[in-house]
Parts: structure tokens; C-alpha cells; sequence
């Protein structure tokens, strides 16, 4: 018997406000997405792509329809259980970082694990394995003033992979930073979905960012208005 996606939508819909001042920022969504891919969600300002990200991370969810993770709806967890969830299987990126400021490096990567209650001397052995990952030995005791934009975004990689998530979410990752850092952080993400098979999901407005994506899939008014594959690792974006 096959084992169902690590991520399904079923009819997922999002809905906010009322009467005239409803608006539908996802409409009746169904979408499935496999171990070990590495998925681009693009789409226009007001698209849904955000929504659709944010109910991925359990930040929110659906008003209609329902998100499955390994085959168990979330609609059925409470929020203790969507919390250990993200807690365990979701890793989560951000454009402008969201890093504690006046703290070193390792301290900000061992934050996750402090949550989950580990001794000492295991988070920071773990915290140190994740630095090396991300080409950052050697700057564990740097603050965020101490380092560049894209060693703060390597900072936060790594913390958001130290947690050995099942899936990694990066919102913008590139956002903040230069043509150049944006190339040294995307080859990065990309090396962490060949290299160590972890899913990534990653919302982005930029082409050549989504280009690095196996699949991109586009959202347009709330509904996904393509989904195709990228063989070549690279493409043209529409």
C-alpha cells in the first residue's frame, strides 16, 4: 500500500472578513506535494500564495476544505498538537530573518531546541553540526550586528534545519539580499534538498529564484493557474 503525499490540500479555502468586505484568498484548492520535492509558489500580490504558505506552516487554517500532513487532517489536531507539529516537522525561513538581536549566532540556532526541552551540551553539539551545514564554523559566538545579511540568513537556515525537519518553508528568502548572497543562499537550500532529501517550499516573486525550484506552481485570484515541472533545475519563469 503506497503512503499518501507529505502534504495535501483538499478543496482548501480561506476566507477573511464579511459582507462587502469579504475576500476570498483561497478558493477551493487542491494540491499535493511529495517527499523530497523542491516546490516555487509564485503568483501576483493578492494571489494567495501567502495564505497558502501560512496554513502550510500551521499558522493559520482553512475555512473550508482541509490540510493534510502525512495523510492526517490538521483540522483534527488541537493546538498543542499543531504547535508540536511545527515544532517537529516544519523548518521555517524568513526574508528579513527574525533573529534575536544582541545574541550570538549559536544561541539563535539553539532556540528551537530549548522549546523542545534538550540538555545543554546535546543543543549545542546539534546548533554547531547545523552552523558547519550552513558554512558558518567558526562564527558561532558572532552576533547578528557581527555578521552580513547573508550570514544572518545562514543563521537562520540553520536554525530552522536544526530541528532535522521534515520539510523546510522559506517565505522571500532572498528578499534582503544582493544578486550574489541570493545565489550563495539558494545553492544552499538547493544542497539541503538534494543532499539531505528535505522538502522544501518556497514562496517567491522572483524568476530566477523559482528557477532553482523542481516545480513551480503559480497562484492567480486564489486558484493555482499553473503547476509545472522543472526538469533542468533552471528555467524561464512565466
Amino acid at each position: 500500500m503506497s503512503s499518501p503525499p507529505l502534504i495535501a490540500f483538499s478543496k482548501v479555502s480561506k476566507t477573511y472578513g464579511s459582507g462587502e468586505a469579504r475576500i476570498k484568498a483561497l478558493d477551493a484548492v487542491d494540491l499535493t506535494i511529495d517527499r523530497h520535492e523542491f516546490v516555487a509558489i509564485m503568483g501576483p500580490s493578492g494571489s494567495g500564495k501567502s495564505t497558502a504558505m501560512n496554513i502550510l506552516g500551521c499558522l493559520d487554517v482553512p475555512s473550508a476544505g482541509d490540510y493534510l500532513f502525512q495523510g492526517i487532517p490538521t483540522s483534527s489536531l488541537n493546538r498543542a498538537q499543531h504547535t508540536l507539529l511545527r515544532r517537529h516537522m516544519l523548518g521555517f525561513v524568513f526574508q528579513g530573518f527574525n533573529l534575536l538581536a544582541r545574541t550570538s549566532a549559536l544561541e539563535n540556532v539553539e532556540l528551537p531546541l530549548i522549546y523542545r526541552g534538550m540538555e545543554t551540551r546535546e543543543r549545542r553539539r546539534l546548533a554547531q553540526i547545523a552552523l558547519s551545514q550552513v558554512g558558518l564554523a567558526g562564527r558561532e559566538n558572532h552576533t547578528t550586528q557581527q555578521l552580513s545579511g547573508g550570514q544572518q540568513q545562514r543563521v537562520a537556515i540553520a536554525r530552522a534545519i536544526v530541528t532535522n525537519p521534515a520539510v523546510l518553508l522559506a517565505d522571500e528568502p532572498t528578499g534582503n539580499l544582493d544578486t550574489r548572497t541570493s545565489v550563495e543562499i539558494m545553492d544552499l537550500i538547493t544542497g539541503l534538498n538534494r543532499d539531505h532529501g528535505i522538502t522544501v517550499i518556497m514562496v517567491t516573486h522572483e524568476n530566477d529564484i523559482a528557477a532553482y525550484a523542481k516545480r513551480i506552481i503559480r497562484f492567480v485570484d486564489g486558484r493555482i493557474d499553473s503547476d509545472r515541472l522543472n526538469s533542468e533545475g533552471r528555467a524561464d519563469v512565466l
